[in-house]
C-alpha cells in the first residue's frame, strides 16, 4: 500500500499518525486488542463505519504490521484479524486515548448540562412581561 507520508524523514507523532490516524484504525485496534475477531465481528462492533472503510482500515493496518490476517479454506471462507507484538505495542496509546476520551465525554456532559440550566433559568419570562401583546 503506496503512502502519502514518509515515516522515514517526518517526526514521531507523524510517524505514529500515519500507522494508527485515521476514525477507525484506533477503534479496530481496541477491538482486536481483546482478542481475535472476524471481519463481521468487527463490523458490528463498528456500526457507523462502511464495510468498505472497514476493509480499507484493516488492509493499512496489516500493510503496517499492527494486524495479521488469517485466512480459513472453508466454505464459505472464513477471515479472522488478531493484533501482532507490534500492534500490543499501541496497548498503552489506545488505553490513554479510551481515558481521554472517557474524562472529555464527562466533562463535555457537565458543561452542556450546566449550560442548558442557565439557559432555562434565562428562558423563562418575567412576570408582567408582555410577549405577543399578551401580559405574562
Amino acid at each position: 500500500m503506496v503512502r502519502k507520508y514518509n515515516w522515514k524523514t517526518g517526526c514521531d507523532v507523524e510517524a505514529t499518525l500515519s500507522v494508527i490516524g485515521g476514525r477507525w484504525k484506533p477503534i479496530l485496534i481496541c477491538r482486536l486488542l481483546g482478542g481475535r475477531k472476524r471481519f463481521s465481528e468487527l463490523c458490528r462492533l463498528a456500526p457507523n463505519a462502511t464495510e468498505r472503510m472497514i476493509t480499507l482500515q484493516l488492509r493499512e493496518l496489516e500493510a503496517d504490521g499492527v494486524i495479521s490476517r488469517h485466512v480459513f479454506a472453508e466454505v464459505p471462507p472464513r477471515v479472522e484479524y488478531e493484533v501482532t507484538e507490534r500492534g500490543r505495542s499501541l496497548k498503552p496509546i489506545i488505553e490513554a486515548m479510551q481515558e481521554w476520551g472517557k474524562d472529555f465525554k464527562e466533562t463535555r456532559l457537565c458543561e452542556e448540562e450546566q449550560l442548558l440550566e442557565v439557559e432555562s433559568r434565562c428562558a423563562r419570562p418575567l412576570a408582567g412581561t408582555v410577549l405577543g401583546g399578551k401580559r405574562l
